[in-house]
């Protein structure tokens, strides 16, 4: 994986994207040496957003129903 400092990406940044998007590797920009911002391409450019929601989404009957303290989970 290619790693290019901030100050080298920020007047080449439209060639890096250029570069990311065709050759489908991941970029990380550093900042001083340490990794900052990772650059990838999207994984699959043909997928909808109904498609990448597809079973992350619950079916509400009633959604304007009150909801109890005991109905919601907490994630830790």
């Amino acid at each position: 994986m290619k790693r290019v400092p901030k100050s080298q990406f920020k007047p080449r940044a439209f060639e890096y994207l250029r570069m990311v998007q065709d050759e489908g590797e991941p970029l990380i920009i550093t900042d001083h040496g340490r990794d900052a911002v990772r650059l990838e391409p999207v994984a699959d450019s043909g997928a909808n957003s109904a498609d990448t929601l597809s079973g992350v989404i619950e079916a509400w009957e009633r959604p304007l129903d009150p909801v109890d303290d005991g109905s919601w989970e907490a994630e830790r």
